[in-house]
């Protein structure tokens, strides 16, 4: 092969996003003032995007420079979601037979959504590395053409044409944020910005439960974990790949990572603010953001928003968890003497301080004095301030909190 067929190279990243304008949906920059951060913030909405995620460019293009021959046999993948339906949509529109391997523990709404985009699909019994090696053993039986979820030059360029997108749409961006799970969208998208001007800066994030780039940058060898685990799911991989680790090492200026809580807050942020759904890997650029994770106050920030598939059955327990997190919702535990009035003069206090009460527990205590009891109240606050001011009052007026 010649040489720019084998590595990644900006004019590679321009082929894609020149194959690309006839299958992908453009995504453009929107402006997130409502957010409150100590920058001037930008999102790029992938979420938007066909199949509701990001993955469908590197498919695409992957699948777009497959020979004749290839796209005969079909193709095959592995993937517990979006990675799934991008190849099913890249293979349908050019008239490929896809098969896609999926864990039988994967969400409905996902296997449904990748059989709707053409796909066939095999339920393996197991997790994802379960279904990873069916799907290699029917790649070798049937010669399909296996579509890597990251690990792939024609893959990675994809994925760059986000970079370029955001390049051509706002030149004067000072960073550029960017999930990592594998790593293929970021490399893409810091090799884009970095050929374009090296000056802009490239950062990602992983979240804290599966932080195996973090870690292998950390160690400066590749890492694989022993589990990972977060409600970042279109993040969650224990290896990176063996050419993104290269890719971050040349072109990503610093790795960070975020917590659950950071996550959820984030994804609560991104639907009370912007009106947008984001999934927790599409959540966590601007959670490192919001968390004064990464040196960028005051400058013109662009977080991509990687994707929007987030399951709904996990998405209130998302939001509830985002709701404690950023100080909207406190559970407080009273104790009180058990005597007539006690209720009375709690509630007139929260009412006073502006609180909502959303539910109420009253027990006598099974510790303490005998004439005790626990009252656990679940209040609605604007922040911790808020839930300062309400604790503080209730202790000046004699309340004992537990």
């Amino acid at each position: 092969m010649k040489e720019d067929d084998t590595m990644l190279t900006l004019d590679k990243i321009y082929h894609a996003s020149k194959v690309l304008k006839d299958v992908i949906h453009p995504t453009t920059i929107v402006r997130a003032s409502a957010i409150d951060v100590d920058c001037n913030l930008y999102l790029k909405p992938e979420c938007l995007q066909l199949t509701g995620s990001f993955k469908l460019r590197g498919s695409g293009y992957k699948i777009s420079q497959l020979t004749d021959e290839e796209k005969a046999r079909g193709v095959i993948a592995c993937s517990a979601g979006n990675h799934a339906q991008g190849v099913a949509l890249a293979a349908t529109k050019y008239g490929i037979k896809s098969l896609i391997c999926l864990p039988d523990g994967a969400p409905i709404s996902k296997v449904e959504a990748t059989k709707g985009f053409g796909a066939e699909v095999c339920m393996v019994k197991g997790v994802y590395d379960d279904a990873y090696n069916e799907a290699c053993r029917l790649r070798d039986k049937h010669n399909y053409t296996f579509i890597h979820p990251f690990d792939d030059e024609n893959v990675i360029a994809g994925q760059g044409t986000i970079g370029l997108e955001i390049m051509n749409e706002m030149n004067d961006v000072d960073a550029v944020v960017v999930a990592i799970g594998g790593g293929g969208l970021i490399s893409g998208v810091a090799c884009a910005i970095k050929s374009l001007n090296p000056d802009v800066k490239v950062y990602g994030v992983q979240a804290e439960g599966a932080a195996s780039m973090y870690e292998s940058i950390k160690k400066g060898e590749i890492t694989t974990l022993d589990r990972a685990s977060t409600i970042a799911d279109g993040i969650q991989v224990k290896r990176p790949g063996d050419l993104t680790f290269e890719y971050v090492k040349k072109y990503v200026d610093e790795v960070v990572t975020v917590s659950e809580d950071e996550i959820s807050a984030a994804i609560l942020a991104l639907i009370e603010k912007q009106k947008m759904v984001a999934e927790g890997a599409g959540a966590a650029p601007l959670a490192a953001v919001m968390a004064g994770k990464l040196p960028v106050k005051g400058k013109k920030v662009v977080c991509v928003v990687s994707g929007g598939n987030i399951d709904v059955t996990i998405l209130n327990r998302v939001i509830k968890r985002g709701l404690i997190s950023s100080g909207r919702q406190q559970t407080l535990c009273i104790q009180l003497d058990d005597k007539p009035g006690q209720l009375l003069g709690v509630s007139e206090i929260i009412a006073n301080h502006g609180a909502n009460v959303i539910s109420i527990h009253h027990e006598r205590a099974s510790e303490g004095e005998i004439t005790d009891c626990i009252l656990r109240i679940v209040l609605e606050t604007r922040n911790f301030d808020h839930v300062k001011e309400i604790s503080n009052a209730l202790r000046k007026a004699g309340f004992r909190l537990v």
